[in-house]
This record gives structure tokens, sequence and C-alpha cells, in this order.
């Protein structure tokens, strides 16, 4: 291995999946690999042809890997300005619908050559390691770094039966991600406590959010309007996303915040209950299909409304501050960073909503200094990044536990498996997770534990025969 650190990016979703995980870790990538100092691969999934005209907007679809990696590095080329110098790598993967998540198939640990597994960075741990079957991450890589994105707890507790199945889910995310990381970043305190974890927002706004955040600025400073619009809100339409609380704020509270307009943005599986929720409003809020935040039509709004508490750290409440706004969003965990710009209001209860609006009305958005500019950008998360997961300072670190080869040669001898309680947990992890009947009763997708021949012959991949596992465990 050359003396760069190899940094492998593991990842749940890609572009053109406009969610959380698929831009963020690729933005993640390209400024790690823009010095040069380090070699950097974002390991991605690729869905199958039917599975992808469920996940992908506007039927944008693919018919390769490589063809989806030139539409991800033009997307992120024309946001960042700069051609980034980091690999792509596909693992094969398949849509769950029940959870609206895509999940991994086989051991994807086999993805990155054993000659360059330095540090992996799991992006939403617990997801890539529920249903892992193959080789442990501890092992395979020298360092392995959780980032947790996603406040799963939150959603599972307002399904049927969710106060239970958060209970479990919780200790099974704390398990899983004891086996198999050494660090863990929570973007908020919103997430689950969690074994080696540092509460650190390591994510950053997109360049073009900054750029008209600037141009609104210097309109500030000549003395001309730059906002002539009203309210919005922006995201995907469902429920927990923010729905929900806005609109019954809204409707609790229309006779006090008469002629207010409010302009909805968003697709969805709850849009046609978002669009029989407005009719029953008597303020004038309109809902309209979703668009990039960095479309034109945002530019003029001043307000930004986000009652969500299922958020971890809110892209959009992010990008909206970045573009000038002022934001008014929930005293939350989630919303903790936010809280050091002074265009974000948070408030308690509806009265504190309504009055955080009148006076917002009533105001112009103030300017942000340079200092704030940096701290919402990419090279800033960047910087603390680096900076919580010590890696300029981790290369000739050696981690607890055995190397790779002496692992390797080790029998699984119950007596062994005794002395240490990790390595226990994460064979009897391994066995569980090897056995179809257990994979389904805890909600993987049936037939997931090796890919099809479909998936093998689009990723080049061979195709396993018989049913064996997908890997050792050691």
């Amino acid at each position: 291995m050359d003396k760069k650190q190899h940094i492998a990016i593991f990842t749940t979703a890609s572009l053109p999946w406009m969610t959380g995980t698929a831009v963020n870790p690729l933005f993640r990538a390209a400024y790690l690999a823009k010095d040069g100092e380090r070699k950097v691969t974002l390991v991605i999934p690729w869905l199958s042809l039917k599975d992808q005209e469920l996940v992908y907007p506007n039927q944008i679809t693919f018919h390769s890997p490589s063809e989806q990696e030139t539409y991800v590095r033009l997307w992120l080329e024309e946001r960042t300005g700069f051609i980034s110098g980091f690999n792509i790598r596909f693992y094969p993967g398949k849509f769950a619908t029940d959870k609206r998540s895509i999940l991994a198939v086989g051991d994807i640990t086999e993805i990155i050559p054993d000659e360059v597994a330095d540090i992996a960075v799991l992006e939403e741990p617990e997801h890539l390691t529920w249903f892992h079957h193959g080789r442990r991450w501890k092992t395979k890589f020298r360092l392995v770094i959780g980032v947790v994105h996603t406040n799963y707890l939150e959603y599972v507790r307002r399904e049927k039966n969710g106060r239970l199945q958060a209970f479990l889910l919780k200790y099974i995310n704390s398990w899983v991600i004891h086996i198999y990381c050494h660090k863990v970043i929570r973007l908020s305190a919103a997430t689950q406590d969690l074994p080696r974890s540092i509460i650190c927002n390591v994510h950053g706004v997109n360049p073009k959010f900054l750029e008209i955040g600037k141009k609104k600025q210097e309109q500030q400073l000549q003395g001309n309007q730059a906002f002539s619009k009203g309210a919005y809100f922006i995201g995907k339409m469902v429920w927990s996303k923010g729905y929900k609380e806005l609109l019954q704020l809204l409707s609790k509270h229309q006779n006090q915040l008469t002629g207010l307009q409010v302009n909805l943005y968003g697709n969805g599986e709850d849009s046609n209950k978002v669009h029989e929720a407005v009719k029953k409003l008597e303020l004038p809020v309109e809902v309209h299909p979703g668009r990039d935040h960095s479309d034109p039509l945002f530019h003029e709004y001043k307000l930004f409304l986000n009652p969500s508490t299922t958020d971890v750290v809110c892209t959009t409440t992010a990008e909206a501050l970045a573009m000038g706004k002022i934001v008014i969003c929930t005293d939350h965990p989630s919303n903790d960073f936010f809280k050091q710009f002074p265009n974000c209001r948070t408030f308690e209860d509806g009265a504190g909503f309504v009055k955080a609006i009148h006076k917002a009305l009533a105001e112009e958005p103030g300017p942000l200094t340079d200092d704030q500019r940096h701290e919402l950008s990419w090279e800033a998360a960047t910087e603390r990044f680096l900076r919580v997961t010590d890696l300029d300072h981790a290369s000739n670190r050696k981690l607890a536990g055995p190397s790779s080869k002496n692992f390797m040669s080790m029998s699984l001898k119950l007596p062994d498996l005794r002395s240490n309680i990790e390595d226990a947990s994460a064979y009897v992890h391994y066995t569980a997770s090897g056995i179809e009947a257990a994979r389904r009763a805890f909600g993987a997708i049936p037939g997931s534990l090796e890919p099809d021949e479909e998936q093998c012959k689009e990723l080049g991949l061979p195709f396993p025969t018989g049913k064996q596992s997908s890997g050792s465990w050691h």
C-alpha cells in the first residue's frame, strides 16, 4: 500500500435519488480527495432496472454503472466547479418498498481489494450492517468510521406498534455498530446514543447555495429588495418529513396568520394526503411538485418554515440559511448546529411559531459574515470530519484487535469466543445473518444473501454457485 490514506466511503443511496445519503457522501468524497493527499473511493448501490424505476425521479434510468457514474460526476462538477479525483465503485443493492430504502446484497466489503482496504466510512452504519453477512468490517479495514444520518427510532415510533419496534431497534443498532465500527459520528443529538460516538455536524452546503446567498447580500447592500416572496417549505412529501407538523400548526393558528401565503414543494407517497389537508385550510397554501432547491424559483423567498422533528441535520435548512433566508424551525436537537446563525429562529410551541413568523415578515434577513458562510461550507465540514476522526494523525496508528492475517488464522473455538465478547457478538451476527429465515424475520429482502445473476452480469461480478454464504466472517 502506498503512503497515502485510502478512504472507502460506503453509502446507502445514489443520485438521481435526491436524498441525504446520496448527496452528502458524494460531496464528502469530493472534498476529501480535493487536495490530493488521500485516495478516495465512493461505493454506491447499483439497482436493476425494475428498482431504478421505483426509486429514481423523472423516469431517469441507467443501462450500466458507467452511465450512472457519468451522470453523478456531471451533477457534482456543475455544483462544485472542479473535477473530482475520487473513484466510484458500485455494490449490488435492492429497493425495500416497505422501508423506502436501498439495502445491500451480498458481502459489499469485497468491493474494495484487500491491498487498499485502509479506512472505511460507513454512511448510515446501522443500515449497512443490519443484514451484513461476510467479512467483518473491522478485520477488513484498519479503521471503520460510522456517520449516523437518520433518526430511525423516530420514524419507527410513528408506525404501528412503534414503541416496541423502536425499543428493539435501539438495541439492534447499538449491537451492530459496536461490532463493526471503531468510531461513530452522530450529526446531532437527535440520534440515539451509540458506542464510541461523538456529536459533530460533518455535512456542508452545496457551493451553489452560498453563491446565491452572496448575490442576495449584494442586492441588500445596494438597497434593493432581495426577497419579494413570503414563506415556503421543500422536502420529500411524506408526513414524517415535517408536513404533518407544519400543516397542524397552520391549521391551529390560521386565524392568527391571516394573509400568510405558504408554498409547499415536494414529491412523495403522501402527496395526495397533503393536498387533501391543504384543502381544509383557510390560509392560501399551495402545493407544487418538487424541484431542485437551487432553482431560481426559490431565490425570492424570504422565509423557510421547517417544523420537522425527524431530521438529524436538515440539508434544506442549511441551504436556506446559505441563501440568506430567515429559517423558522423547532427548538430541537437536530437544529442545534443552526442556532449559531442569527437568521435561524427556533420555536417551542404554536404561540412561538406564530410570533416568529410575524417577526420574520417584519424584518429583512441579516447578512452572513465570512466566518458564518465558511461554517456552512463543505470545506469547513471536511475540516470538522478530519478533526473528530483524527485522520490527519491516524496513518501509522494501530487499532486494538488482531491483524487480518492473524485473525484469519484463528479457528472459531468457543473458548476463544468466550474470551472476547465482541468477537462472540460478531460471530452470532454472522451466523444469524446467513440464515434466510432469520434474515426475513428481521426485515431483510428475500434472496438478498447473494446478488442474483442479473446483478452479477451488470456489475461484472462472478455469479455465486450453490447456496453457500457470501463470505468468511474472519
